[in-house]
């Protein structure tokens, strides 16, 4: 299946849409899966002329892959300069999540970029590969071919990443693209971050449970999601089994196109049983 494939929603009436995913290799359904559908479903509500800038999603509940995901839209508002929408993703247990879309139209105004592609980096052909999926490729950059005193936070996690499929200019389907790939670092960011780390990979395996809880876009350029874009993420707090991840998105030309921030739920399954 590709990635074009799985974006691909139904129309099942009046701001309904359905989406099918891949049984992934841990089972269930993957978070930028339905993060990306519920903003197509979204997108497919709003007139010409407005762009995704941002979108905050909650999961709910873990989806099954076996059954098709429905998309409900609810129209919050139609401005002249933005757009609104909120999506309920459901399954037969009910809400699997639940996100909100804003819209807006094209605007003149001063571009200025703050946050700098860390200097020095490998490019992506001198990494190994390490995608477990086949819609995109993924390549870490070793821990120590990162400065942590370039970004706060600790933890710190960066891979090249694209989807596989070449995708057409319509700026909406590579920012549906850049929403599935996002949800696949910050867990990584926590994990360094974690005392769970030191563990031994073969224990770290047994005993680590995680899960993505929340999870927040902005898009501020465009970018193409079928080439390199570097994902950079660190953790910047952990408490109560919460870490918060933020990330910095850069096309390999040092562009700033979008920054992801993702709670992300870590448990030693050890701790539960004591």
């Amino acid at each position: 299946m590709q990635l074009t494939d799985i974006l691909d929603l139904e129309d099942h009436g009046p701001d309904t849409f359905v989406g099918a995913g891949p049984r992934y290799p841990w089972g269930g359904l993957y978070g930028g899966q339905i993060v990306a559908q519920a903003l197509r479903a979204a997108a497919a509500t709003v007139a010409a002329g407005f762009d995704v800038h941002s979108l905050r999603a909650y999961f709910i509940r873990r989806g099954d892959h076996s059954e098709p995901v429905r998309y409900e839209v609810d129209r919050i508002r139609d401005g002249r300069s933005f757009c609104t929408r909120r999506v309920v993703a459901r399954q037969a247990v009910g809400a699997i999540l639940n996100l909100e879309a804003s819209f807006q139209a094209a605007e003149r105004s001063d571009d200025i970029e703050t946050v700098s592609l860390p200097a020095g980096l490998p490019a992506p052909d001198e990494l190994e590969p390490s995608s477990w999926s086949p819609v995109f490729e993924r390549r870490f950059v070793p821990p120590s071919r990162i400065a942590l005193g370039e970004r706060s936070g600790v933890g710190r996690a960066a891979a090249w990443l694209r989807v596989l499929d070449e995708l057409d200019g319509d700026q909406l389907l590579h920012r549906a693209a850049l929403a599935y790939l996002s949800d696949d670092l910050p867990t990584d960011a926590v994990v360094r971050a974690h005392p769970l780390a030191t563990e031994p990979e073969e224990v770290l395996h047994q005993v680590l449970f995680t899960a993505s809880l929340d999870h927040t876009i902005w898009f501020h350029r465009p970018m193409r999601a079928d080439r390199w874009h570097l994902h950079d993420f660190t953790c910047h707090t952990f408490v109560g089994g919460r870490g918060l991840a933020i990330g910095h998105v850069f096309t390999e030309d040092g562009t700033h196109a979008a920054t992801v921030a993702q709670e992300v739920l870590l448990r030693d399954s050890r701790e539960r049983t004591t």
